[in-house]
């Protein structure tokens, strides 16, 4: 594992349209497993479905639990289980498939952006990894808690970052950054 001399965390958006899509698929699938059940004759596969809405009912209940404790929601687990669900529905295969990857991609979608800073490259850790050189930057600038990244395409990054910076902090980054572009020149 490659350490780097600064990793900077981006500050986080607000997650609340990912989290009404993310329950908006349990309360579908919630209700289509219950009519389901109201329409079928009891058999194993009745049980099943009995398991899955109470298990999905369960998880969003210990989510929401964790949520009132300032913990970031994760709806991913309750959404493979609905998967699970949609799977064994008539006709549910390519449905399943979609809840699959809701669940798959609800922990990448959520996961910290930030950028990683040493001697060789710098690393923005998206998926997949974006890795720059120094001589593909122009300026990098850190100052009240906003980077600016000026790349030689003339792309242009500015974010605000998690935490608060002391301008030690920042004069120190600001220092490694412009050595690297001085040396890169």
């Amino acid at each position: 594992m490659k350490v780097y001399d600064f990793i900077i965390v981006f500050k986080r958006p607000d997650y609340r349209w990912v989290d009404r899509v993310s329950q908006l698929m349990i309360i579908l699938a919630i209700a289509v497993f219950i009519f389901s059940l109201s329409m079928a004759v009891f058999n194993a596969m009745s049980v099943f479905f009995v398991f899955l809405i109470i298990a999905i009912i369960g998880q969003v209940f210990f989510i929401s639990k964790k949520q009132k404790k300032g913990i970031a929601p994760f709806y991913r687990l309750a959404i493979f289980t609905a998967a699970i669900g949609w799977y064994y529905q008539p006709g549910g295969k390519w449905i399943a498939l979609v809840y699959l990857l809701a669940a798959i991609l609800e922990k990448q979608v959520k996961f910290p952006q930030e950028v990683a800073f040493d001697e060789v490259e710098i690393v923005f850790n998206t998926f997949p990894k974006k890795i720059y050189a120094w001589s593909d930057i122009t300026n990098v600038v850190l100052k009240d808690g906003m980077i600016t990244i000026d790349f030689r395409n003339n792309k242009l990054i500015q974010k605000e970052i998690e935490s608060q910076t002391s301008a030690l902090e920042e004069q120190e980054f600001n220092e490694f950054c412009i050595s690297m572009l001085k040396a890169q020149s």
